[in-house]
């Protein structure tokens, strides 16, 4: 461990650590993104001015627009990239762990430049907009993550989080329009997380079948059985059974009219508001309780846990159960929070992003989230660039959220390691 200290009084160390085997897959994923900077930002160099708005009519206060020269910025922000890139072979060679900030600060800097190189000589590119569009469409990822984490951690793999989004989807849909009540709605969606978890939590822990296998033919299932129910009952009697209802927004007061943060973090329903408090929730138990401790007891010597008296499948059951609901209660934000009505598999692979956000996030609540806020943002940054009229090809912009995916585990993630026990059955 090495530690480098600024030249000020009182000032805090950066600690560098220091590892046993150079790990090159950050500085390849730096470079990568660099030389894409270096061909649209300098080859490619688009000229006019790109506007950023970042205020709307019902704001408390106008923060005014800003409006920058898209290629020298471009030119600036590229250099920038090449120079970060260049560190980060420098870190990797001298065996230092490129640091997450690092790699935050480099995404930053190089989305800044991307969107005004998009963005030259258009419409303004609304930031407020843009935001609040990545949070509602993140809302179902960090449900879903949250899950993962809770299921890996407890030494279950969590590939199901696709059914159980789904299988909440379908019920909430259900439920609600059945009883006229969104509340029923949201019990609904935990519940069907819930049963699809049992399955997975029997099969994985008590009869031993492979965690992955067992996952992928979960979502198989659900995915039959909610597009047989649609088909059968739900468009059957569509006026009782899959009405467009909605969960109302709820604007903070005071807080929602402040501009960029008040309509991106405190105006929307109520499923927003428990996901904010679902992170907090499970980031405090799994650290900072006695549940959490058995949790991630389990998870990583779960023959350890056995000996001083945890039910290690017992626990695991639970967890994975508890998973469950909280995926669930996801699915109901494609439905009651955003659509309205359930249509056939409009999770749309969700499940499956929200598992790599767990293992970009390093099995932690809080950077599965940060990591589901990412994807969120790739995808609502391609409606948002349609939108105002970018020249950014169609297909590109819809294969944008699949590729921050792939660059994000694959690269961007560095070394991590999952919970020892993860995907390993535990037999007394």
């Amino acid at each position: 461990m090495s530690t480098i200290t600024a030249g000020v009084p009182d000032a805090s160390p950066i600690v560098l650590e220091k590892v046993d085997v150079r790990s090159w897959k950050v500085p390849i994923a730096l470079s990568i993104f660099a030389l894409g900077a270096t061909l649209m930002f300098i080859v490619f160099a688009r000229p006019g001015e790109t506007e950023f708005r970042f205020s709307q009519s019902e704001d408390f206060f106008r923060i005014p627009d800003v409006i920058i020269s898209a290629a020298p910025v471009g030119l600036a922000l590229a250099i920038v990239c090449g120079i970060m890139a260049a560190l980060g072979w420098v870190a990797a060679w001298r065996r230092i762990r490129i640091p997450l900030w690092y790699t935050s600060l480099f995404a930053f800097v190089f989305m800044v430049g991307f969107l005004t190189w998009a963005a030259a000589g258009q419409r303004p590119l609304p930031i407020t907009s843009l935001l609040l569009g990545a949070v509602t469409l993140s809302v179902p990822l960090i449900f879903g993550a949250l899950g993962g984490v809770i299921g890996e951690r407890a030494g279950v793999v969590n590939v199901a989080i696709e059914g159980q989004l789904l299988g909440g989807a379908f019920c909430s849909a259900l439920v609600a329009s059945a009883t006229g009540s969104m509340t029923l709605g949201l019990v609904a969606a935990a519940v069907a997380g819930v049963l699809v978890a049992f399955i997975l939590a029997a099969f994985a822990i008590k009869y031993l079948v492979d965690q992955v296998i067992v996952g992928v033919v979960i979502n198989v299932l659900v995915t039959g059985l909610t597009n047989f129910g649609y088909t059968k009952i739900l468009a059957a009697d569509p006026e009782h059974l899959n009405r467009r209802m909605t969960l109302p927004d709820l604007p903070i007061p005071g807080l929602s009219e402040i501009p960029v943060v008040g309509p991106v973090l405190f105006d929307h329903s109520i499923i927003v508001y428990i996901a904010y408090v679902a992170v907090a929730a499970v980031w405090y138990g799994l650290f900072h309780t006695k549940w959490g401790l058995r949790v991630r007891a389990v998870g990583e010597h779960p023959q350890a846990a056995d000996t001083v008296g945890i039910s290690v499948n017992g626990t695991r059951f639970w967890n994975v159960s508890l998973a469950g609901a909280i995926a669930g209660l996801g699915g109901a934000f494609f439905t009651l929070g955003s659509v309205g009505l359930f249509t056939k598999e409009m999770t749309a692979g969700q499940g499956y992003i929200a598992l790599a956000a767990v293992i970009f996030g390093r099995w932690d609540p809080i950077r599965a989230t940060l990591a589901a806020l990412l994807f969120g943002f790739a995808t609502n940054l391609q409606n948002t660039l349609g939108i105002i009229g970018s020249p950014v090809p169609s297909e590109f912009l819809l294969m944008l959220p699949y590729l921050v995916t792939i660059f994000a585990v694959a690269g961007l993630v560095g070394k991590s390691r999952a919970p020892a026990a993860d995907g390993k059955p535990y037999v007394k």
